[in-house]
């Protein structure tokens, strides 16, 4: 059985797809950085994409009743690996100590432009 997420504090899908899914003790999301409010793209740097991102995968978890600490796996998808440094440095100030698996990965393209996706699996 799944348990389908949503909440107003994160953007609305763009696409046939739910914010977040809960099964089996495990809760599933990926987000790119769209603004919670009004659903559009931020166009900033990688550095600004990557707290867009998080801050909304926050406001999923948060919504769930789940916390930054019990994400046990993500990974991120970056338009271009030149940028693994500076998303890592916002990275780590999210996750501080007892940082999740991780891969990361560069791909052709992503949503709207966007120059990192990240999408987590979390204990419950």
């Amino acid at each position: 059985m799944k348990d389908i997420i949503v909440t107003d504090d994160a953007p609305k899908p763009i696409g046939p797809y739910s914010q977040a899914v809960r099964a089996n003790g495990f809760l599933f999301a990926a987000q790119i950085a769209l603004d919670p409010h009004t659903n559009k793209f931020l166009e900033g740097d990688v550095v600004q994409q990557t707290e867009r991102v998080l801050e909304n995968l926050r406001a999923i978890l948060t919504h769930a009743g789940v916390s930054l600490s019990q994400v046990v796996k993500t990974t991120v998808f970056l338009k271009d690996m030149n940028d693994v440094a500076a998303m890592n440095e916002v990275y780590a100030r999210y996750f501080p100590s007892a940082a999740p698996a991780r891969s990361t990965i560069q791909v052709s393209g992503l949503p709207k432009g966007a120059l990192v996706e990240i999408e987590l699996v979390a204990v419950l």
